[in-house]
């Protein structure tokens, strides 16, 4: 069995897509979460960090999704997640990859 893992990549551009799609903006979701400064959110973003608990949790609130929708796991790639990330290209080998498997 393998152990779960989340691919902090993909999360951060599915965040950034979830967000925007949204209409929010750095500024307004940094007041939102009461932080100091938007670092934090650029960070999750860009897939260097990974936003707490009880940020995960208001995010989630504030989309209306539950906070499993916000993460991608390394485990559970599908066209839908990677759709909703930015990446195109990832998103284009993640089809290719589809199509292959059937191939197979």
């Amino acid at each position: 069995m393998n152990y779960p893992s989340i691919n902090m990549k993909l999360t951060g551009q599915k965040i950034k897509r979830l967000l925007s799609d949204a209409g929010y903006d750095v500024k307004t979701i940094q007041n939102y979460l009461h932080l100091s400064c938007p670092q934090p959110i650029y960070r999750w973003m860009s897939g260097k960090a990974l936003p707490s608990v009880d940020h995960l949790y208001a995010l989630s609130v504030l989309l209306g999704v539950h906070m499993e929708e916000l993460i991608v796991s390394e485990q559970s790639w599908t066209y839908e997640t990677v759709r909703l990330c930015s990446d195109r290209m990832v998103a284009r080998l993640y089809c290719y990859y589809e199509r292959l498997k059937q191939c197979a």
